[in-house]
This record gives structure tokens, sequence and C-alpha cells, in this order.
């Protein structure tokens, strides 16, 4: 008796959200099937790849990265190399200077840095904050309207602070909004609810659900984006069918694995290849329980999911 396979695809879909503009722009979402089951639909939009920027420069990075970005001298140097790295589909600014605990940089120091990398790039923009939700309300704020027109994504309105960053983005100046939750299905539900009774559309919305690097508790974050995806299609939750964006540089180097020399760790071997090997097992991971797009900051990392993607989709 032959087998006949039953087919995953199912009749809810997730949100499709464009961001960026012109030729350039790109497309997220829109699946209806889960993660990389191209055998039972086509996946019209790929997982897209962005690259991760500071407000901070080069000084800390690894030094594959600053290679990467030898001779660049400004923001919009930094920015243009970034949107031209193999494999890349958008540059992510991180404002990281913002942060009251570390160089505590003014909004109005921040957005000349914003205003350098819009002005310099052509490609979608990501826009992600200090992490601080008190210093986010008012950075992210000020962030969507100087890139007013690009239609970038504000990552990322927390419950402490979505009413004015989701009302700046997602309603006064037409950009997207990041919903960020801590890796629960019932907080990201909640958050995408209270930015919806704002009057923010949900194709303008796309979620971050919170990540670790794999080993550190990644069992938890596996298990929240299978049940929103599943959530989302088999039982097609309206409120859940954003699609899922993960930073994941941020995370994969600031592991021990990464950050421990090789002088303190000699057994572990070369410390930049452990950092490219958290970026990229942590990335694979992400995108195969449901991430739609992920931030990476190295070369190879972004050479490697590229390829990756390419091979399955």
């Amino acid at each position: 008796m032959p087998f006949n396979g039953k087919s995953g695809k199912f009749n809810a879909s997730i949100n499709t959200v464009e961001i960026g503009c012109g030729e350039k722009a790109i497309k997220i979402g829109g699946e209806n099937v889960y993660p990389f089951y191209t055998f039972d639909a086509p996946i019209e939009n790929a997982p897209k790849i962005g690259v991760m920027i500071s407000d901070l420069g080069l000084e800390n990075e690894p030094a594959g990265v600053k290679a990467y970005y030898e001779g660049c001298s400004s923001f919009a140097e930094i920015a243009q190399k970034a949107a031209a790295m193999p494999g890349a589909d958008f540059v992510c600014l991180k404002l990281e200077g913002a942060d009251p605990n570390g160089e505590n940089k003014s909004t109005e120091e921040c957005m000349t840095v914003l205003k350098e990398v819009v002005d310099a790039i052509d490609v979608p923009l990501v826009v992600y904050g200090c992490k601080n939700v008190t210093k986010d309300a008012e950075l992210l704020t000020k962030a969507a309207e100087v890139a007013q027109g690009k239609n970038v994504l504000i990552l990322a309105a927390k419950e402490e602070n979505y009413k004015g960053i989701g009302a700046a983005a997602g309603l006064a100046y037409n950009q997207k909004v990041g919903a960020e939750s801590a890796v629960d299905i019932n907080l990201a539900k909640q958050l995408n609810v209270l930015i919806s009774q704002l009057g923010v559309a949900p194709a303008n919305v796309v979620m971050n659900v919170g990540t670790a690097a794999v080993g550190y508790g990644f069992e938890y974050v596996v298990s929240t984006m299978d049940r929103v995806k599943a959530a989302a299609l088999s039982q097609g939750d309206a409120q859940l069918q954003m699609p899922i964006i993960t930073p994941v540089a941020d995370e994969a180097w600031s592991t021990k694995e990464a950050i421990a020399s090789q002088e303190d760790m000699p057994e572990w071997g070369d410390q930049e290849a452990r950092g490219i090997g958290m970026e990229v097992s942590t990335a694979a991971s992400v995108l195969a329980s449901g991430s739609n797009a992920v931030i990476l900051k190295h070369p190879t990392s972004v050479a490697t999911i590229s390829a990756l993607i390419k091979e399955l989709v």
C-alpha cells in the first residue's frame, strides 16, 4: 500500500511585513508552513540576515570584524561596508552608547549617528535601542522621527514603554514596530494585543520573542518559538501571526566561549572561531525554530547562514 504523506500546509499564514524602500526593500513572513517545510508549500520570502553595527564604533569588536571594516573612518562608511557584506539583506544600528550604565550618550548624539547612517545606505535599516526601557522610550521615539520616510524597523517596544514607541513608530512616522518580550508566548501575545489597541496595523509589527545563545537555556527559546508558530498557523491566532526577528549577535558574542581568551582557555582553541561557532549555531537554531530574520555581525557567520538559507529554501 503506497504511503501518502500528509501536507503540512495551513490555511492561516504569517503576516508579510516590508522593511525599507525601493528595489532593496525586503519582505519577511508570509509563509503558511513550518520553518523550511518547502516540501509542503513554497516559502516566498526566505529568512533575511541583518548586520549589526554600533554607535560605539569598532573598538570592542572581534578581530575578524575589525578587519572587514578596515579603512572605514566614519559611521557612514561602516554602514556602507555592512550593507555590502556578502549575504546581508539589511543593516541594524544598535544605539548602545545611550545606555545610562555605559557611555550615557544623549539622544541628540545618537540621532547624529543615526542620521549619518540613514543618509549613507539604501538597504533596509533596523534601529536597535540600548535595552534601558526608560532611555529607549525617548531614544526610539526620536529615531522614528529622524528616519521618517525610510520605512525602518524600530527595535524594540516593550510592555514598559510600548505606548510612546508604538505610537511614534507605528502611527506618527509610519515605521515598523518591533515588539520585544522575554521568551514567553503569553507575554508575546499580550504585547501584540496592546500594540494593536494603539491602532498599529498587524502588517507594521514584527516580534522579537527573545533568545539566548545555544547552551544557555536555549530550550526555552525553541519551545517558545515552536508554540508561537503552532498557534499562529495551526490555530489561526491572529495575534501571533507577526513575523519574528532575532538579534543573535549580542547573545552569541557575550558568552564565555566567545569572551575567554585563548591564553586563559587554551584547550578551547581559537577564541574568534568559538564566537563564530556560537553565532552560527544560534542563528541556525532560531531559524529552524521559526525566526524570519536574524541579526549577526561577523562576516563568516553571515556568509555561512546565507549559504544555509539558500540550500533550504
